[in-house]
């Protein structure tokens, strides 16, 4: 088993028995985690590998974060709790953690009826208000800074002409030539005529930040029958454009394989989620014209493609490319969307 985690020494951390069998969870990009079945019963194990996020405190933020939502009602797994009363257990200079293993299933926005949309959408609105409960009183117990600081610069447009001509060298250059260097090169083309076009609407910085999960879309949510049983990988839990987050999610439970939104059931969702988290109609259109803008500018996909040679994401590219191109011809429908 690649990345085999060192099941004795995490073990005898934790009052969770002794390993029978340990199997890797494929499902996600960047996450490494395993379904660990032991003496005592099922577990999640997750090796926290990514340097942006793998440090101790920052996990054990998250940690303290899902505790405190799930007090609240919110549906997530907080960790276990180990031997020395820390939710983070370090081996080798690794960092793991323990969490209870939850049957369920991921749900695209294809299997959601419109009454499920709006639960969506309701839940992340719960999530965001609840986040700013916790972490606040997180903060001041810890004498902590609570000022979230300014919201990041959008895209220019200029840097990503560059970037566009640097992997369209890359396309070039690779043999033997498929069908996915044939599409990247007529999504980078395309993408480069739309920027020229749009180049003059330029979103400011974000709007109104907040803490976030920073990375809510199928993948993180598990179902147990038609209700969400928990919203796991808070890796990215951070201050960001709260309403930029309600879009984001949108736009990958709701696209469609062609790349277009299933527009009913982002109204249901959106609705549902401004009334749960108190945002204006205004906040939502501001934040559609952001992330549009980010997705003109965006090729993480084709950069992990060319640049790293991880191929992870690569299924996800038609759709995700296309859905830029459609986003510009019915800009003004997807605004409405959002915000009716």
């Amino acid at each position: 088993m690649p990345h085999a985690p060192p099941l004795g020494a995490l073990l005898s951390q934790y009052a969770a028995g002794s390993a029978l069998t340990c199997e890797p969870v494929d499902q996600g990009l960047l996450n490494r985690g395993y379904r660990l079945c032991t003496t005592r019963g099922r577990y999640f194990l997750k090796h926290h590998f990514d340097p942006e996020t793998a440090a101790p405190a920052a996990i054990a933020r998250q940690h303290r974060a899902t505790q405190s939502l799930a007090d609240l009602g919110v549906p997530v797994a907080p960790p276990l709790t180990g031997r020395d009363g820390r939710t983070v257990a370090v081996v080798g200079g690794h960092a793991y953690a323990l969490h209870p293993w939850i049957d369920g299933r991921h749900r695209h926005g294809g299997q959601l009826t419109p009454a499920q949309c709006e639960r969506l959408g309701a839940l992340l609105g719960v999530v965001h208000a609840s986040l700013e409960r916790v972490m606040h009183r997180h903060a001041r117990a810890r004498t902590e800074s609570v000022e979230p600081g300014e919201p990041p610069e959008t895209a220019k447009a200029a840097d990503t002409f560059a970037l566009i001509d640097d992997l369209l060298a890359h396309v070039r250059r690779h043999r033997p030539a498929d069908s996915f260097d044939e599409l990247a090169r007529h999504r980078l083309l395309e993408r480069r005529a739309l920027l020229e076009q749009h180049a003059d609407r330029r979103p400011p910085r974000g709007g109104s930040v907040g803490w976030v999960h920073g990375d809510f879309h199928p993948f993180n949510l598990l179902y147990k029958g038609d209700a969400p049983a928990a919203i796991v990988d808070w890796d990215r839990l951070g201050v960001k454009p709260r309403a930029e987050e309600a879009v984001r999610a949108a736009a990958i439970f709701f696209v469609r394989p062609a790349g277009a939104l299933d527009l009913p059931k982002v109204r249901a969702y959106a609705r549902a989620y401004r009334r749960a988290a108190g945002a204006t109609p205004s906040e939502l259109a501001a934040a559609v014209h952001r992330v549009w803008w980010e997705r003109l500018n965006d090729f993480w996909m084709l950069r992990w493609h060319y640049e790293r040679g991880d191929t992870r994401a690569d299924p996800q590219f038609p759709a995700a490319s296309a859905l830029a191109v459609w986003w510009t011809r019915e800009y003004d429908a997807v605004c409405d969307a959002f915000a009716d």
